[in-house]
């Protein structure tokens, strides 16, 4: 398991764009699963929408990518550690169910490609064992430090 402490070292985002609460599985190389507890404290329920908060699928996306962050990050070599890792592209994007404050994001994600710097990984977004949103996304690993 990997604590708030450490994705925030792994990670470069900080509040309120850190969308990754807990680490609860992972196979380096392989998959990860990351939690996000969703509340209504949350700076974009208020406008998102008055009256009905629903949180943003952009920012079910968004914590799909940085969970598959930490997986790029734990499954690089030593010496590639402190590059930055920029997320290229979103393919194949479906949300299927609205996500509301109480709910328990639970973000599965599994590398589908990893050639060079590149990285292409599944994801899906569920809550209480129910799909709420798929996506393919693809990664880059950067040449600075």
């Amino acid at each position: 398991m990997i604590e708030i402490k450490e994705i925030m070292n792994i990670l470069p985002h900080s509040y309120p764009f850190l969308l990754v609460d807990r680490i609860i599985e992972m196979d380096p190389g392989k998959r990860i699963v990351g939690i996000k507890n969703v509340t209504y404290n949350e700076p974009f329920f208020p406008g998102h929408f008055p009256g009905r908060p629903i949180m943003p699928g952009v920012l079910i996306v968004e914590a799909m990518a940085q969970t598959a962050g930490v997986l790029a990050f734990k499954s690089m070599l030593e010496e590639e550690r402190g590059k930055p890792v920029y997320f290229l592209g979103i393919d194949n994007v479906r949300f299927r169910k609205p996500v509301v404050p109480g709910d328990q994001l639970r973000l599965e994600l599994e590398i589908t490609k990893h050639r060079q710097s590149i990285w292409g990984f599944k994801g899906k977004a569920l809550v209480d064992g129910k799909l709420v949103a798929e996506a393919e996304l693809l990664a880059m690993l950067g040449d600075e430090k």
